[in-house]
This record gives C-alpha cells, structure tokens and sequence, in this order.
C-alpha cells in the first residue's frame, strides 16, 4: 500500500471514531439536555397531546383545554382569564409557563413522578394529569378586580389566621387565552410587551414600590415593642415641624393644622403624621427598625406563596436623616401589596404571622392529595399580643375618626392606614395612593392591601383614602359579610 492510500485511509479512520464520540456524547451526555430543551418540539407535542389538569378555585376549573388540528392537539383555555391571569399565570405551546401554570406544570402535564400508577410505570405512559386546587375566594377576587376597574394598581388579601390567600388581583390585566396558541401567541407577545402599562407584570407579588405611610404600622410596632413608648397613648417626643437630622429639611405633615405636635401613636396614626414616624425611626434607629421590618417579612429573598414574590426592601448604610425618611416609608423602603397586607395580617391575628399561600392542595386525577399546602403553614409571633391589641384600636380609630373614613362597613370592626408615597424626583409624578387593613365580623376575618399605582384623578385628589380605600373596603365586605 503507497503512502498516500494508507494515509487516506488512517484520515478516513479518524473521521469514523470522531463521529463515534459524537454520537456516544450526544446519547450518553447532552441527551437529557437535549430532551428538556424548550426548543424541542417534541417536549410540546408531548405536553399538548392530551389535556392539562386544572387550576381549581372555590371548586370550580378557571382553565382548561381546547382541541386543534395541529400535530399540538390540544392548548390551553381560560375561565375569566383576566380575573384570574395574576394567579393562573399563562400556560403557552409557544412560550414557558407562569404563575402557578409554571410552578405546577409537571403536575397539571402529567410528569410528575408521584402522578404515575404501578401500570403507568410498567408501560412508561404518562399518567392523568394532577389538579391545583387554590385558596382564591372567586367573590373577593372579583371584588378587587372591579373595584380596581382601569386604575392601574394591584391589591392582596389574607385570612390572618390560616395565610391563605383570598385574591391576587393586578390591573391592567391580560386574557392567557392570547397566548396559549402557538400560531398567535407572538402576537399577542408583542403587543403586551410594548404596552406601556406593563400587564405582563404581576404588580401584587412582583413590583415593590415605596409603601408611604402604610409602613408607619411598622415603626409604631418596633416603637411598642422596643419600650420606647409602652402605650399607643403615651404621648411621643415629636417636634413639629421636624427638621431631619444633619439637614434643613423640614418634613411637613399633609394636613397642617393636625396636632402632630407630641402626638401619640393612635393621633399620629389617626392623622398620619410624618414628623412623629420620623422622629420615632431616628430615635428607634436603622437596626431597629429594620430588625422589625424582617420580623414582618422585609428583605425575604424566598418569599414563595408559592410563586416567588419580589423581595420588599428595608435598607442599611443609612444616616440619620435617611432613617428618618424610612420611618414614613419613603427613601428606599419598598414594599409589595402582598407584603402590607401581611403586615395588617399579623396585627389582626394577635401578633402572629402565619406564612401566606395562594394554594391548599395538589391532587391527582381522582382527588387523592399529594401535597397538603395548607398543612405546610408556619407561624412566626412578629410582635407581642398587646402590641397587636394597641395597634388594632389605633387602627380602627384611623378607620373610624381618621385619614382612612372611607373604609368604614357597618356591622364590621375595621382598622386601616392610609399611605400616599412620594414618586418621582422631588414629588414631580403622580404619587402612589396605598391602603392597608384588617376587618372581622363574626367568625370571619380578612387583611388587605391596596396600591393604586396611577388613575384619571387630578394629582391633588391621589390619597389612600381617596383611591386605595374603597378597593380594600369592596374587598372586605365580600370577605366577611
């Protein structure tokens, strides 16, 4: 054999065991990767040849499926889809899952292991898809999606006894049902992602913002259980007008005629006024304050209900006059509606927290639980009973005699705080109207939060009261009457 043919055929050789080691890379080491990849087809077609399981709320599906005549045979549908789309989420054949349709989607696909029967492992079948049974009260959620209309805001509510979740609510809102067809999704992709309004965004869960005065609730708390004052009547040490610390700035109250000057913590709260909280978070100081705001669920990077809510954020580094601003919820404190409402939650139960959740059980097909949410609660006392006890009569004074008037329900005990957060620089944009509460009746109970981030109305009528009030006020009286 001439050199050139052995050389040829050595080349040749090569080439063969190069494509041998290709080939067992790819089957032995990058097939899984390959098989899971979303862009994949076949992990599509495999996901929409039979229908999902379902999202369940109050007993009734708010999804379902839909048959085609693609080689995808079937997708996604929505009941309500924009009344339910900040908790459901959106389970699309063109784009990966969200909310609870991505949190639970091997369990509404049917590839979830615990799923499978002994036949569906003898035969390797996919077995009947699992159900996500929620905590959502459909009167209180429609409550808030209404009382919301075309505001664009958000709003949360909790039975502070049990952590479940009675409404997650964000406007604007989007229909799912847009994007489940892989031949129109994009679309639909496209046009929700340049709107301006965001309605992609879950802005209960995932968009904090500066809480204003509702976090004056959290300052009063540390203020209480730190023995700075030991009772919301004590008269507090609170100059006024309040020059921040190391600054000329002086921090005027909204209403100049109140009587802020040494107020007590019930006055303070009842006419939200900012040199006491100020002062109080100087006095208090930064760890302090902080230390309180954890306690609520401040700065929880894993905060999962079970969707992973936005961390909402008490800041460090700070100097006195920034504390200062911290104390009535301004400088870079920031707060999700889920988190004020946890806030009102914990004081309404006696101090204690109980972790909140959007879902109480996962099932299979036939309704045997395979995953008991509601049994998985923890519950953390975040202040003392007194504590809670002072700042529920406070609250309700602020309901009844108070900045937050407009949430009163008869036959109902109901305390509130208002909050108008600063938004933009130096107050130059529309400020953010919040409001959180609690209300019992009876053997019900309820605490919300409401954030009305931008209206129609004229900017010197944007107060808590004004907007976020009546929202949390729909949303009570469904819960509890």
């Amino acid at each position: 054999m001439n050199r050139t043919i052995r050389r040829t055929a050595v080349f040749a050789l090569l080439l063969v065991f190069a494509l041998l080691l290709r080939a067992t890379w790819v089957q032995f080491y990058q097939g899984q990767a390959l098989a899971d990849d979303q862009l994949n087809r076949r992990n599509a077609i495999q996901t929409y040849s039979d229908p999902l399981g379902n999202i369940i709320v109050a007993g009734k599906s708010v999804t379902g499926s839909a048959k085609t005549n693609g080689d995808l045979k079937y997708k996604r549908t929505y009941t309500d889809g924009k009344l339910y789309a900040a908790v459901t989420g959106y389970a699309s054949q063109a784009y990966a899952p969200t909310q609870l349709e991505g949190i639970y989607a091997d369990v509404l696909n049917g590839t979830d292991t615990r799923l499978k029967t002994v036949m569906d492992t003898v035969t390797d079948t996919r077995a009947n898809p699992g159900n996500v049974i929620t905590t959502i009260d459909p009167a209180v959620q429609k409550a808030a999606y209404d009382a919301l209309g075309d505001k664009k805001g958000a709003a949360v509510a909790i039975d502070p006894r049990t952590g479940r979740i009675l409404a997650v609510v964000s406007t604007p809102s989007y229909d799912p049902s847009t994007l489940t067809d892989a031949n129109t999704a994009g679309s639909a992709w496209k046009s929700l992602n340049a709107d301006s309004d965001k309605p992609l965004v879950n802005r209960a869960l995932r968009q904090p913002l500066p809480p204003g005065s509702t976090f004056k609730l959290v300052v009063a708390a540390a203020a209480l259980e730190d023995g700075l004052y030991k009772s919301v009547d004590d008269k507090t040490d609170s100059e006024n007008p309040y020059t921040l610390p190391g600054t000329r700035q002086v921090l005027a109250n909204e209403n100049a005629s109140a009587p802020c000057l040494n107020a007590s913590i019930r006055v303070a709260l009842q006419y939200s006024c900012n040199n006491v909280f100020a002062h109080m978070a100087v006095q208090l100081g930064q760890d302090k304050v902080r230390a309180m705001a954890e306690k609520f669920g401040f700065n929880d990077e894993a905060q999962d209900v079970p969707v992973r809510a936005y961390a909402s954020v008490y800041p460090k580094g700070m100097d006195e006059a920034q504390t200062g601003l911290t104390g009535i919820g301004q400088f870079d404190v920031t707060a999700t509606p889920l988190q004020m409402a946890m806030v009102s939650a914990a004081i309404a139960n006696g101090g204690k927290l109980v972790s909140p959740h959007m879902v109480s059980q996962v099932t299979d097909s036939g309704g045997n639980v395979l995953e008991d949410v509601d049994g998985k609660s923890t519950t953390t006392q975040v202040v003392s009973s007194d504590t809670a006890e002072q700042l529920q009569s406070a609250m309700q004074t602020v309901v009844e005699d108070g900045t937050g008037t407009n949430a009163r329900i008869s036959g109902a005990t109901v305390g509130g705080k208002t909050g108008t957060a600063q938004h933009g620089e130096n107050n130059s944009k529309t400020p953010y109207a919040w409001f959180t509460s609690y209300a019992k009746a009876g053997d019900k109970e309820v605490a919300v939060a409401v954030l009305v981030e931008q209206s129609d109305a004229a900017r010197s009528e944007v107060s808590g009261n004004g907007l976020a009030a009546p929202v949390a006020k729909a949303m009570m009286e469904a819960a509890v009457k």
